[in-house]
């Protein structure tokens, strides 16, 4: 595992560990059993670096690897990529064929998208998996118009411009694995199934997992899951369920240097509308992120850091490019390492204790990191042998 303690030199960085993308890609295959395992690499592998982590899962036995858009999947062909490759989200006019072209599959939820992808087929037929509305009322198609969908695809399939790969659909509330709407869904899933089945459409594939649902929800595991956020060693249950517990380890530490140190009088604000006021004489220091590199505003005045190994507090407004750590009576000088979120292995805040802090979710908080923060990669099984 990453020790966060180990000296810096830059101003800031994020660490990520590719050997915990490895175990917890192993660690999600062991919870499901013939079904195959999809790492969802949407969004820059959610802050972490899309093409080293898609190669990383790849490494620990991922069949597929998931992007939301054409950019994502297009750009996975290109850095080498040769396996099973998903992309769910298009716009009318986007250039599909180049997908179709580079052995993409791509998703359907309506007649004129499987127009689309049969108009833009050239040397191959085009990958389809037909998307079904069970609930979370996003994409797919709603039930009263799976029928015409699956008869477009099935009259595209037999004029040998498109194959009919998938079936699959979205949970809404696996984060709640007692949730009565987990049982509606898949029940509205089979139901689904048993309708393209009755219209002779039997697909190899069919999909409707997704973190939680791999995790705790194993009627939803049918033949393939997509599991997203926990292959970044985060829970999509919060602290109801932390990583720990589930066998996973966070791969994101989120370290900076302080740029400055002063001690103040009592009675001195703080940033922005001087919304923090020190109560005591206290040595303040300056941390070189703000809300330009990705860190919530909403988390001022609250958010923890660790430095020199105890806990302390953001204090005052986050600012574009830079906020401001209570460090009490400690003794720090300019440069010392701050820790602002990692595995928490050594006592440092987690990405759940800074969506805590902003009333978020550990996803947006490792995901919204700007490119300003560059992504360092290090593989601690390696370094251990």
């Amino acid at each position: 595992m990453y020790d966060a303690a180990e000296p810096l030199t830059v101003r800031a960085e994020a660490v990520v560990d590719l050997a915990a993308i490895r175990h917890n890609v192993a660690a999600l295959r062991s919870r499901v059993e013939s079904a195959q395992l999809m790492t969802v690499v949407k969004a820059d592998a959610y802050g972490h670096g899309m093409v080293p982590v898609a190669r990383a899962a790849r490494e620990a036995g991922a069949d597929w690897i998931g992007a939301a858009v054409l950019d994502e999947a297009l750009s996975l062909r290109a850095a080498g990529d040769t396996g099973p490759i998903f992309c769910w989200l298009t716009t009318p006019g986007e250039p599909v064929g180049e997908a179709i072209a580079a052995g993409i599959d791509l998703s359907a939820a309506a007649p004129w998208e499987i127009a689309e992808l049969a108009g833009s087929v050239t040397d191959r037929p085009a990958r389809v998996h037909l998307k079904i509305d069970t609930g979370l009322s996003r994409g797919g198609a709603v039930a009263e118009e799976w029928p015409a969908l699956l008869r477009a695809a099935q009259r595209e399939e037999k004029a040998g411009r498109i194959e009919i790969a998938g079936i699959w659909s979205h949970l809404a509330n696996s984060d709640e694995p007692k949730s009565p709407v987990n049982e509606a869904q898949v029940a509205a899933f089979v139901s689904a199934i048993e309708v393209a089945a009755s219209l002779g459409v039997e697909p190899p594939l069919k999909h409707l997992a997704n973190s939680g649902g791999t995790l705790a929800l194993p009627e939803t595991h049918f033949d393939l899951v997509r599991p997203g956020i926990a292959t970044y060693g985060l829970s999509p249950f919060g602290h109801a369920l932390p990583s720990a517990e589930l066998g996973l380890r966070p791969a994101m530490t989120l370290r900076a240097r302080l740029a400055m140190v002063k001690r103040v009088p009592a009675g001195t604000g703080v940033s922005y509308g001087l919304t923090w006021t020190a109560p005591r004489p206290s040595t303040l220091g300056l941390v070189p992120l703000g809300y330009g590199d990705g860190l919530p505003r909403h988390a001022s005045n609250s958010a923890p850091v660790q430095v020199a190994g105890q806990r302390r507090g953001i204090v005052g407004r986050i600012c574009m490019d830079q906020c401001v750590v209570n460090l009490e009576d400690d003794p720090a000088k300019a440069g010392d390492a701050v820790v602002l979120f990692g595995s928490g292995a050594n006592g440092e805040p987690t990405a759940d204790d800074w969506a805590d802090a902003a009333g978020t979710i550990n996803y947006e908080i490792v995901t919204r990191l700007g490119a300003r923060v560059p992504r360092r990669y290090v593989d601690t099984a390696e370094a251990t042998g």
